[in-house]
């Protein structure tokens, strides 16, 4: 990514979801290949944004080895993906007033593209658009997405006052653009969700 690019752009790691289909807990601080889920989506992601910013709700102190500022979503009752967006947008405000988008990684996700952010936000360039998501294989992953700052205000009320929790019922209010990504050698979106996808990503990183 440019420095230009990295200048205006904030990341939020999105670790607020309960992880029932792992037994529960942080699936994020599974080891893979020697390391944490997270220190790999933390490696990927850290180069392509200017500050980083993991969300994540309980006790901060269980991800203080990793030395990235811990914020709960912006919104309780475990309110889903567009949650934790809107925290980072919230977040970004206030911490990094010069970057005008966020970008948004999920913490299950390890080898999601090193392009991602440079992407699409050339995306958003070339298409006149407020949001970005990425896709691969024809499917869309919103949670990986570019979101601008300036609609924090609009979301806060789509969660709060609307209900409103499905990603692409909120995205389908503004231009949208989708990013597709190709799947080989592997999908770059593969998600650890249960404990044999952690089997398969072990045999991905060989």
């Amino acid at each position: 990514m440019s420095p230009d690019n990295d200048s205006v752009v904030a990341g939020v790691i999105l670790a607020g979801g309960r992880a029932r289909r792992m037994g529960g807990g942080d699936k994020c601080l599974h080891r893979l290949g020697g390391k944490t889920i997270l220190e790999h989506v933390i490696d990927r992601a850290r180069p392509q944004v200017s500050r980083l910013v993991l969300n994540a709700n309980g006790d901060p102190g269980r991800f203080a080895q990793f030395g990235l500022p811990v914020a709960a979503d912006a919104i309780g009752g475990f309110a889903g993906p567009l949650a934790g967006v809107l925290t980072g947008l919230e977040w970004a405000r206030e911490h990094a007033p010069h970057c005008p988008w966020v970008a948004s990684f999920a913490t299950d996700t390890p080898f999601f593209p090193e392009d991602l952010v440079a992407r699409m936000l050339a995306a958003v360039d070339e298409e006149g658009a407020d949001i970005a998501c990425a896709a691969s294989g024809g499917r869309s992953h919103p949670v990986f997405g570019l979101w601008p700052v300036r609609l924090a205000g609009d979301l806060r009320h789509a969660l709060a006052d609307e209900d409103i929790r499905k990603i692409d019922l909120w995205t389908a209010r503004y231009p949208l653009v989708t990013v597709e990504f190709p799947t080989e050698p592997r999908d770059p979106f593969f998600n650890v969700n249960r404990p044999d996808d952690l089997a398969d990503a072990e045999r991905m990183l060989d």
